[in-house]
């Protein structure tokens, strides 16, 4: 059985809809795909990246209310949200490279 992106707390319907719509089906897939993996993925689908929805995944995925993220933490996740915003939204970049990208395998 699974269970919709939405039954995760601070995910809507909204949220759920762009998931779908990029391949993840179930919170299942989500949890087990983790946020950065998750959100690389929507960015790839078209999803205009924006740090507050980032973020709030993050939160959600970890059980937190979407506001719990604060000061040294909410700056590393901007540092993580920048890297997966450069490295999933480049035109130049075919979809291989990026999933590449994504899973740490980089020439050079």
């Amino acid at each position: 059985m699974t269970t919709p992106v939405s039954s995760i707390r601070n995910l809507g319907p909204a949220f759920e809809a762009s998931c779908t719509a990029a391949g993840i089906t179930s919170a299942e897939m989500l949890r087990e795909m983790g946020a950065d993996v998750a959100y690389a993925r929507l960015l790839c689908n078209g999803t205009k990246p924006h740090f507050i929805g980032y973020y709030v995944l993050v939160m959600a995925l970890q059980g937190r209310p979407w506001n719990d993220c604060k000061g040294a933490e909410k700056a590393a996740l901007r540092v993580k949200f920048d890297a997966l915003k450069s490295s999933s939204s480049d035109p130049a970049q075919t979809e291989f490279e990026r999933m590449m990208n994504l899973i740490g395998v980089r020439s050079g």
